[in-house]
This record gives structure tokens, sequence and C-alpha cells, in this order.
């Protein structure tokens, strides 16, 4: 006999999947979901705190109900346990911004939660009776409102074996569909002969998440880095291991990776569900995405179908595509972006943008809530875009402006509303006076508190009001001044405060999240093992730093399967992108190397600039020379480009021609990572200058922290990221054994000491030039392949 599953589900969880019904409707401020929000945690220890002998805080409780072959481990911590003389009391906290006299009766959801408790505590305590308190207090004035019940055991028990046969369905399917999943599992095998350097990393990558660890893996373009994290990944969840996969992108082209390697392996008969989460915007059935039960059929009544929806889904089909999850979302008339949100939670590997799991906005609460844990497995892929995005993510910022403009349309018609954002108004006032650039400050504590006073005000008007202009103008407030709050409370050694007066006039007040190591692994720690993947992971200790706080992180370089003779490397020692060098002579030298090395060899090649206007001045140059004749066509990178026009140009690429094409394009841009033009589809790429990023504020910001602490600052603001860019560039060249490419490095620069330390090993060979020699150099290349 097998031994029993056990299947594990927080009280909260519990009550909010079973419970929920009704419709969306973002437009409520409720709906914002406060009391995900750390402001809360304060508010229950000061209560906690005064509560007195009786009460017993943060009380762990969990109950098992057992069933034929599995078990359902319910489990929470209830706020508070107060010991009476007859009748025990479990007590509810939560934290509102609104006023207390709008709360006419607990929210249904959170006095499920504490009567799961009070059931739970009764059972195991041979009570006959208990009484559930529910505690709201006012974040801003500390004031409380309770409401308190008494049920006999009996009540309870009826109502809670009530919810866990709703519930049994669901751990039933998890229970069969493991079985079936983890017997397949077994089955499958590495689906192509390995490449040289690729075996390895496979081992690496199961050893990683066999010791729960994380790996960081520099891994050039051709080694096969997605199927090598992504099979000993799905390995290690029938090994049990891990439970559910996260594949974290950057970019959607990086997604249809994963998703072609996860393909790959479902055609040895593996049984997996695998989800790609679409943003809101792109999966929304309506034209404009307004998430309410006016506006969208979709939204009215949602959650009292959504569950059906759900389990019809995970247990009819494997095929968890886009276009599955619409029909699906359609048939039962559900969100098909809420709905899939909701089929995430049964499935095994997740396909989604980094912000569903880091981002404090946006992930995935049913994964990521306070204090949880999960089997997760995390494939972090172009690793390197998570510094800058995580430094998004855990920043967060205020314009003086956006107050007195919500102060300015409420000011006739809420005076209580206008007085919190003017005192708001006058705190920020006094910061920018003293600042006539940027300033960095030590504290903004004397704000968060009239922020919070400003945050209750909204809540209230945004309740009162409704279907306004003005309306939509507070809610988008309310939400940078929430965002702003929540960061605050994160504030530590990895963060800088500073304020700053931007060339439009316009005053800034920024937490800035200089490492976002701290807040990355706090979400990392939920999960079991991660390893992050790139092929430009260097330096690898800059990427080890800012990703990971443990220093026993694991890191490896594999070796490129490419040999030397397939690719020839310049650098060009006699042109310069520096600012006092820039010059029409500059510029025209430039657009010479690019000519002579497009008439070296007919073919397709990209020319990437540190910025739009060098692009242009060079560009402008090669358009002149060629004017008339045929040998060449010219496709530029605009700064807007839609979908639509980003694969029209890539499709150029594509075609058939009979002259050269050249692509101009932005260094970091859309065209610089991620795109794949194999075999002559492109032969050669341009990087024209170092890709140093340009000195601004938050740059030198950067620079004087990391020197603060005694590190190179200039490597950390500029040189490392700049350098990321020049290689995610050269890396669109070689993309397969058969291919072969030229790699010209424009820039003076690149001969230093401190750029060849950030080249990756397979640059050893490189070869210098200039303008005169380049054709030459280019020729005798070609030649070789003759």
């Amino acid at each position: 006999m097998d031994e029993k599953q056990l299947i594990k589900i927080s009280v909260r969880n519990l009550v909010e999947f079973i419970l929920r019904e009704g419709d969306i409707d973002n437009r409520i401020a409720g709906g914002t979901d406060k009391d995900a929000m750390q402001l809360g945690s304060k508010i229950h220890r000061k209560i906690q705190r005064r509560m007195g002998a009786d009460y017993h805080a943060e009380v762990a409780l969990k109950l098992l109900i057992p069933y034929d072959v599995f078990d359902i481990q319910v489990e929470g911590r209830a706020d508070g346990i107060i010991t009476g003389d007859t009748v025990d009391t479990i007590d509810e906290i939560k934290g509102v911004l609104k006023e207390l006299a709008l709360i006419e009766k607990p929210v249904p959801v959170h006095l499920a939660q504490a009567k799961c408790y009070a059931y739970i505590y009764a059972k195991q305590n041979q009570k006959a009776e208990m009484k559930v308190q529910m505690t709201y207090c006012q974040m801003e004035t500390e004031e409380i409102r309770q409401f308190v019940s008494q049920f006999t055991v009996g009540e309870l028990e009826e109502w809670f074996l009530d919810v866990i046969h709703r519930y049994e369905k669901w751990a039933r399917f998890q229970v069969e569909w493991k079985e079936k999943r983890n017997a397949s599992i077994r089955q499958v095998e590495f689906p192509f002969s390995y490449r040289e350097g690729q075996r390895e990393l496979v081992t690496s990558v199961y050893k990683t998440m066999l010791r729960r660890k994380k790996l960081f893996i520099q891994a050039p373009t051709g080694v096969g880095k997605t199927m090598a994290a992504v099979f000993p990944a799905v390995k290690a969840v029938g090994e049990g291991l891990g439970e559910k996969i996260f594949y974290l992108t950057a970019k959607t082209i990086t997604r249809t990776v994963a998703e072609q390697a996860f393909e790959t392996l479902k055609e040895q008969n593996l049984r997996l569900k695998v989800i790609t989460l679409t943003a809101k915007e792109k999966i929304c059935f309506c034209e404009e995405t307004d998430c309410s039960p006016e506006s969208c059929p979709y939204a009215k009544g949602h959650y009292d179908r959504v569950n059906d929806a759900v389990f019809d889904m995970i247990t009819s089909t494997d095929d968890m595509s886009r276009v599955s999850l619409e029909k699906q979302a359609e048939k039962y008339q559900v969100c098909p972006f809420e709905m899939a949100l909701d089929v995430s939670l049964w499935v095994d590997a997740v396909i989604c943008d980094y912000n569903y799991v880091f981002d404090p906005n946006a992930h995935l609460r049913r994964f990521f809530s306070e204090g949880g844990r999960g089997d997760y497995l995390f494939l972090i892929d172009e690793a390197h875009n998570l510094v800058e995005r995580g430094r998004e993510m855990y920043s967060a910022s205020l314009y003086k402006e956006d107050i007195m403009e919500v102060r300015r349309l409420v000011k006739n018609e809420d005076a209580k509303l206008s007085k919190r954002l003017e005192e708001c108004n006058k705190l920020l006032l006094a910061l920018k006076r003293e600042c006539e650039t940027y300033q960095v400050q030590e504290s903004v504590g004397h704000l968060i508190l009239k922020l919070m006073n400003a945050m209750g005000e909204m809540e209230r008007f945004l309740e009162e009001h409704q279907g306004e202009e003005v309306r939509q103008k507070v809610l988008d407030l309310y939400f940078e001044v929430r965002m702003f709050v929540t960061i605050h409370d994160c504030l530590d050694e990895n963060y800088v405060i500073y304020t700053e007066m931007e060339r439009n006039g316009h005053f800034k007040l920024k937490l800035f999240c200089v490492n976002p190591a701290v807040n990355l692994q706090q979400f990392l720690d939920q999960g079991n093992s991660t390893v992050f993947f790139s092929a430009t992971l260097l330096p690898i200790n800059y990427y080890r730093l800012l990703l990971s706080t443990d220093p026993d992180d694991y890191a490896i370089y594999a070796q490129s399967t490419f040999s030397q003779e397939q690719r020839l490397l310049l650098l060009g020692v006699d042109v310069s992108t520096k600012y006092t060098l820039r010059s029409p002579q500059m510029y025209e030298m430039y657009a010479q190397y690019i000519l002579d090395a497009v008439r070296a060899k007919k073919g397709n090649y990209m020319a990437f600039f540190p910025s739009y206007l060098f692009m242009e001045e060079v560009c402008s140059r090669v358009l002149a020379q060629i004017q008339g004749n045929r040998e060449m066509e010219c496709i530029i990178q605009s700064q807007y480009m839609n979908e639509e026009a980003r694969e029209l140009f890539l499709e150029t690429f594509e075609e058939e021609r009979d002259n050269s094409l050249v692509g101009f394009c932005v260094m970091g841009g859309i065209f610089a990572e991620g795109i794949d033009l194999t075999e002559d589809r492109l032969i050669g790429a341009f990087i024209v200058g170092t890709g140093l990023p340009q000195v601004c504020n938050e740059r030198e910001i950067l620079k004087n922290y990391f020197d603060g602490k005694g590190m190179r600052g200039f490597d950390y603001a500029y040189l490392y990221p700049g350098m990321n860019k020049v290689l995610q560039s050269a890396g669109r060249v070689i993309r397969t054994e058969e291919d072969r490419g030229v790699i010209l490095l424009l820039d003076e620069r690149f001969r230093g000491r401190q750029y060849r330390s950030v080249f990756p090993r397979e640059w050893e060979t490189c070869d210098i030039c200039n303008l005169g020699g380049v054709q030459k150099k280019l020729a005798d290349f070609w030649n070789q392949e003759k």
C-alpha cells in the first residue's frame, strides 16, 4: 500500500477559494487588497501587546482530516486566542484605512477565517462553545471596532465540514494527477544528443535542486540552456524535489522558447500541465480593460462560475494554451485573465514574467502571500535583466505635482481629502526648497503618517463617488501613495532616499532600491531552489551580489559549443563614442566602417548604437553614400514600435534578396536581445560604443552608494550594465553550429583593461583594426569559408 499523500492548505487560501462569490469590481477601493499590505502587521503587534495576560498572540493551529488515499491538513495562525472563564475567543485582527463607522458587519471571508480557527481550537481543546471576535482597527487613529459572535462546536463543525467537503474534489484531483504525472516523468529521456558541456549543465541544475540551493549559469549562445534547465527541473518534480516549476522571463520571445522546450518533452508521452500567463490587456475580451460588472459581462458574477470553469478545464485536458484558456473562459463567461491565474494553481509549470513572482504589486498572492511557502523550482531566464527590473519593482516615487493636481480637482467637493493632500504637499514643498538638482535624504518618516491619512480619505472618496473622471485621478494617486507607503516599510541599508528637480520642473521624491537582493530573496525563500541563467551573466559576482543574499550559491561557466573559426571579432581603435569626441567627422568614420564591412561580403547585418540620435547621425551618412545604387538596403528602429512594426522589422531579415541589408538598432533595445536570426539571416553585428548608461542623477547615486561600500562604484553603475548590452548585441550573430559571422567592436575604449576584464572567455581571440585595414581583414575571414 502506497503511503497516504498529505494535501496542505492554509485557512486563508481555503476560505478565499471555496467561499468567493459575486463580481470582479476594480472600482471598489476595498478591492485593492489592503490587508495584504505590510501596513497591517505593525497594528497587529500593537493590539496584541495591549490585550492583557489572557491574550495569546499568533497561535499556530492545524487540523488533519483523513480520507481514503490522502489526508487534508488545514493550517494557519490565529491572530489571538483569549482564554475566558467559560468560553474561549478567537480574535481576528484586520487593519483598515476607512472610517470604522462605514463597517457595519464583518467581511464574510474574514469571519470565515476566524470560524475555521475556532473549530480547530474547539476540536483540539474539547470546547463545547466558542466566541469569534472580529477586531477592525483604523490604522490612522488606532481606534477599534469589534464584532463578537458565539457558536456551538456543532454549528462550527457542520459549517467547517461543508467547506472541506467542497474542497475534497480538488484535493482528490491533486493526488490522482500527481500519480499520473510522476509515472510519465520517469519515462522521459533528454530529447537530443548532448552538445558539448550540456550534460554537465543538466547535472549541475539537477544537483542544485537536490541540495535546495541556488545556481548561477553563464552559458554562451548555442549551449541549449533552456532545455538544460527545463529537463532536469521536470525530472526533479518527478522525484519529489519540487511540486511546481516557475519559468520566469523578461520578454515574450523567450517565453516561446520555454513553451517549445516543454512541448518537445511532451512528445515522449509526458503528462504535464503547462500554462503561460498573458498580460491582462492582451487577453482581455473587451476593447477597454475596465474590470467592473457594468462595463464587462465577464466580470459580472465571475466568482460564481470560475471554480466550475477551472475544475472542468484541469480535469478534461492537459492543453493550457492561450487559445484553450480563451475558449474555456467564453464557455463559462468568466474573465480569461483571472481564470488563467486560478488555473495556474493546479498546473505543474507556469511560464510568466518576473513580476508575477517578485513584484509587490503584481505577484501571485495565490502562491506568494505573506509567510507562505511552496515546493517551487524557479528557473530565471535572461537573469541579467532582473537587476534593473528588481530595482524598479522595489522602488517607489511620488510627484508633488500629482498630489497638487488631485487636490485642485477635489478642492470644492471634498474639503477633508483636500486638507489631507495639502498637508502632504506642505512637507514636499519644504523638501523642494532645499533641493537644487538632487538631494539624498536621511528619512521621510514624517511624511508617511500624512500619506496614510490621505489614503484613508481617498478610500472614503472612492467609495462615495462612482464613474467620474476625477475618481480615476484619485484612484491613480491612491495606488501611487499605497505603493510608496508599502515600499517605505521595506527600507533598509539597500535603499537610498532622494529628492530630485526634474528638467521639466517636476519635483520627485524617490525610495530607490539600489540592491534588490534582499527583497528578491524573500520570494525566492518561498521555493526550494533557483537557477539563474543567461548568455551574459558577467561578471558573475556582480549578479550574485545583486540577485541573492546567500554566500554559498553555486556558479558555473558553460563552455561555448562554437569553434573560434566560426567568428571574427575585430576591435576598431580609431573611433570613439565619447561625448567629447563626437563630431561630423566621427559619424562619417562610423558610416565608413559599416559600408566597408558590408562591401566585404553581401549579407544581413545589424548595427547597434548608444542612442537614437547617434544612430540617426550615422544612418543619414550611410544613406547619403549609397544613394542611387542598390548595393545595400537600410531599415531603422523607431522609438515607439508596436508589436506589428517589430515583427515587420525582423521579417525583413527572413526575406530572400540580391543586395545587403543593415538594420540600425539601439543597444539594449528590443532587437538587442532574445531574437534568433540563424544561418545567413544575420552574418554580422557592429557594436558602436561601450553601452555605458548616460550619466544622470540616479546613476551617480548608484556609483556613490557602491563607492561608499568600498566597491568600484563606476563599474557597478556604468561599466557592468553597459558591457551587458554589448554582449547581448554581439550574441545575435552566432546562433547555431552552421553560422559564420563577424562582430565589430567600434570604440577605442574596448582596449582598456576594465572593459577587457568583462569579455567572455570565447572572446580571447580579438583582433585590432582601423578603418584603413578593416576591409582586408574581413575579406580574409570570408575567403577562408571558400
